[in-house]
């Protein structure tokens, strides 16, 4: 199969032929139909968030079924389906009790596991992990949906509840911070976006943000604070950045929530917290990684009813010899919009 690989770090990745992998007893193997270029697949190429190397990347993935386990009960051959980049063992304690983000026997595809950028990957605990993809949903968006949109779904409904009417407060403009936009609209929200590129401001007015913040041009959480009449009700971080940690805190009102979203790494790995605004505001802080697999149905079928088109994620369609151009393209203000490799061959 073809693949691109990291041999490594902030190496082009090497575009190789590499045997196709075998199913696990309780695993399936993948035809990839699609994979997007994520900022935390940038963090495994810059060895911030370090892997054993040869590697080969690649998180955000669907695919037809072309190998089924014998120990597999849910799926065949053929089947259309998407998986979260975390996959849970679904048989301890906290997989029964449906948190299987923080399953102890997890595997990640891309940081654990080899990757999706490939033309073929397995994926073990099929039949905990997998979700039937709908004839409505196209591959190239159904690869966005495996960690930007479905990381956004979870902050907003599965740990702060956004309710409608509230204010939203979007600390980084990017694939995250867009899927979040176009949910948190979805479930009525009023949106404000802040980042410091301007083609992401101007995008996120496109896509119906209520206010947009230049945050190199002004104190950012004063100006959400304006714009939203006294502070956002919830804030998301979608950077992992210290600076915008700070002004997401800063810039709720009393008994606002703030979910990080973003991974620090690096020098982020330990930041400087207001917690004065914590204390004297009453905030709640909530940490937040990936979406258990049960909870995907809720995401399609919002996706399927038309309540949410999640279509201008996609800005870029890419073959996988240009994965390493997209990930070097984090190294600044990357431009707006999520970029999908649909072309495994070239």
């Amino acid at each position: 199969m073809r693949a691109a690989r990291l041999t490594g770090w902030r190496a082009p990745l090497e575009m190789v032929d590499l045997p196709g992998p075998d199913p696990d007893r309780d695993g399936v193997v993948l035809k990839v139909l699609a994979c997007g270029v994520c900022r935390s697949d940038w963090h495994v190429w810059t060895g911030a968030d370090p892997v054993d190397l040869p590697h080969v990347p690649g998180h955000e993935y669907c695919g037809e079924v072309i190998a089924v386990g014998g120990d597999v009960r849910g799926w065949k051959v053929g089947d259309r389906v998407i998986a979260p980049f975390i996959l849970a063992c679904g048989r301890c304690a906290d997989c029964a009790a449906g948190h299987q983000t923080i399953c102890a026997g997890q595997v990640l595809p891309g940081f654990t596991a080899p990757g999706a950028f490939a033309e073929e990957i397995a994926v073990p605990h099929a039949d905990a992990n997998l979700t039937a993809l709908p004839d409505a949903v196209a591959p190239d968006l159904a690869a966005a949906l495996g960690c930007r949109v479905t990381t956004a779904w979870q902050a907003l409904t599965g740990r702060a509840a956004l309710r409608p009417g509230e204010w939203l407060a979007i600390f980084g403009g990017g694939g995250v911070g867009t899927a979040a936009l176009l949910l948190g609209r979805a479930l009525g929200a009023r949106v404000v976006v802040v980042d410091v590129v301007p083609e992401k401001l101007h995008y996120a007015r496109e896509l119906g943000a209520d206010a947009v913040v230049d945050a190199s041009a002004c104190d950012s959480a004063q100006a959400v604070r304006d714009a939203t009449g006294g502070g956002a009700h919830m804030a998301i971080e979608a950077l992992g950045i210290d600076a915008t940690t700070r002004a997401a805190i800063r810039s709720l009102r009393k008994l606002g929530r703030m979910v990080q979203i973003g991974m620090p790494a690096g020098p982020h790995v330990e930041m400087r917290l207001p917690m004065d605004a914590v204390y004297s505001g009453q905030l709640a802080i909530y940490g937040t990684r990936g979406m258990p697999a049960w909870r995907y149905p809720s995401l399609l079928s919002l996706i399927e009813g038309g309540q949410v088109d999640l279509t201008p994620l996609i800005t870029r369609r890419i073959a996988l010899s240009d994965v390493t151009r997209e990930l070097a393209a984090f190294d600044t203000p990357a431009p707006p919009g999520v970029a999908v490799v649909t072309d495994f061959l070239n």
